[in-house]
């Protein structure tokens, strides 16, 4: 731990609701000061020097929301979170991105006497004198902290993940009280975003996430899915140490994914990584109808193989596991299927049966909405095409994921899609899928990939390499498909 997370060590995370609530109501005030004082000082101030002007003011709003947060800890520190992961989709500037990412990095932990009342009231005392538990933390979250451990009676190296007391039941009032903070706080272009449906997701996202024992089950559920891949590493659950607020899991050393080590590695070990990445998540979502939502990178670490061969990605988190109701899952692959040909009339039939439009949507909307999925499928496009994803290949036709803009496009096309009074809000099966598609992006950009995505849909797509039409793919149900009856017998409920 460093020396300035010693020195911002917590002592204690405030579990009064209304405690809690008046923290966020004092930044709420220095945040409305700040943004009076704006007003006064832009009456006379054009062009771009207002501009300028405009970004520091929500960057300096962006620091008094980080700084509360992250003592705050729990719910409003994990919005926090998600506000800096989709930040270019909010169409937020970069400084106010910066500071809102500052919540992934720099968050300062809580003091070992406090957890440690955690796991006694969880384990026991029997149980945790099983454990060497170390006292400084490996990682510290928004809604719990990570601690190596050693059993004593084998040496078995263990990661114990202890959930911060009080966020669970915090979870409600902390939500109202943050989304009335970003409401005037300026913060968010609200032409654009719904706050309402995305407090929704984060809601329920969040009462999932402090479900361990679900975690737990999700954790052995993607051990089966995976076990013959060596592209992945799951790490071991460890039941017997696992409660409500407590998970323990065999600890996997490994290397950040921005991290010096990985950033150092050869074009092409980067690539083999960006991909073991983009077809874990097209194999989430087309073969399994299971998808682990939350991709930030604390999420994941990699395993660097000595002969350069296959490195591989460790997965550490599986709080955020959703599994998507089949008449979702039949309507999404219709859409990504209509995309990926550019055929619009079954993106049509598609989107309406999602909600996003009327069967009465003009032609004007519908193409509008079809610009937008297009794009989104850009990566995925034929290299031979004329205009394929240009200028973000590369002389052999590989799509540069690092130097393409293409978030902020899809947010822009987006935002043009939303303009038309007969496009309507997107289901919340849609905000949770999109939040990992953004996630797989940011992580093959962040590797600087270079690569032909094409063939990784294909496979999914059901199509040979030549792009002929094929049979439409089928409905995923856990009668037909092992992986969905298998979820189903684990306890894990499908969202509706």
């Amino acid at each position: 731990m460093s020396k300035s997370n010693q020195r911002n060590t917590l002592h204690q995370v405030q579990t009064n609701a209304l405690l809690r609530g008046l923290g966020l109501t004092s930044a709420g005030m220095r945040m409305s000061a700040r943004l009076g004082f704006y007003s006064l000082e832009n009456m006379f101030v054009f062009g771009e020097q207002r501009h300028a002007q405009r970004r520091q003011m929500l960057a300096e709003q962006a620091r008094i929301l980080v700084d509360e947060l992250g003592q705050l800890k729990g719910s409003v520190m994990k919005m926090g979170q998600i506000l800096a992961l989709y930040g270019d989709y909010f169409l937020l500037p970069p400084e106010v991105v910066d500071v809102l990412r500052t919540l992934q990095d720099d968050s300062p932990p809580l003091a070992w006497p406090a957890l440690e009342a955690v796991l006694y009231a969880e384990l026991g005392a029997d149980r945790l004198n099983e454990l060497e538990v170390d006292r400084e933390p490996l990682a510290a979250a928004s809604l719990g902290q990570v601690h190596r451990a050693l059993r004593r009676s084998d040496g078995r190296e263990l990661c114990i993940k202890i959930q911060y007391p009080g966020v669970a039941e915090s979870i409600d009032s902390d939500l109202n009280s943050i989304g009335a903070l970003l409401l005037f706080s300026n913060l968010l272009p609200t032409s654009f975003i719904s706050l309402p449906e995305l407090m929704s997701e984060v809601r329920e996202m969040l009462h999932r996430e402090v479900d361990y024992r679900q975690e737990l089950d999700a954790v052995r559920h993607f051990q089966r899915l995976l076990a013959d891949d060596d592209r992945y590493r799951v790490p071991e659950p460890f039941p017997e140490y696992s409660t409500q607020r407590v998970l323990t899991l065999s600890y996997e050393p490994g290397m950040t994914v921005d991290g010096p080590e990985v950033q150092a590695l050869s074009q092409a070990r980067r690539n083999r990584l960006a991909e073991a990445g983009l077809d874990l998540f097209l194999r989430e979502f087309f073969e399994w109808g299971l998808v682990q939502t939350d991709p930030h990178f604390g999420n994941y670490r990699v395993q660097l193989d000595p002969s350069q061969g296959q490195d591989r990605l460790v997965l550490l988190d599986f709080g955020a596991v959703q599994q998507f109701s089949p008449t979702f899952l039949h309507a999404y692959h219709a859409m990504v299927r209509a995309a990926f040909r550019h055929d619009k009339t079954p993106l049509r039939q598609a989107v309406v049966a999602l909600g996003f439009l009327p069967a009465s949507a003009s032609t004007l909307t519908l193409d509008r909405v079809a610009d937008m999925c297009f794009l989104i499928v850009e990566p995925f496009e034929d290299p031979r095409s004329p205009g394929a994803g240009l200028p973000w290949r590369n002389e052999r036709g590989e799509y540069r994921w690092g130097a393409s803009d293409l978030p902020q496009r899809v947010a822009l096309a987006a935002s043009r899609a939303s303009l038309s009074l007969s496009f309507r809000l997107p289901p919340r099966e849609f905000l949770f899928l999109h939040r990992k598609l953004g996630g797989v992006f940011v992580f093959a950009a962040e590797l600087d990939a270079e690569l032909v995505a094409r063939p990784l849909l294909q496979r999914y797509m059901h199509e040979p390499s030549g792009d002929s039409p094929a049979a439409p793919h089928s409905t995923l149900t856990p009668a037909t498909n092992p992986a969905l009856q298998d979820r189903s017998a684990s306890g894990l409920q499908p969202l509706q």
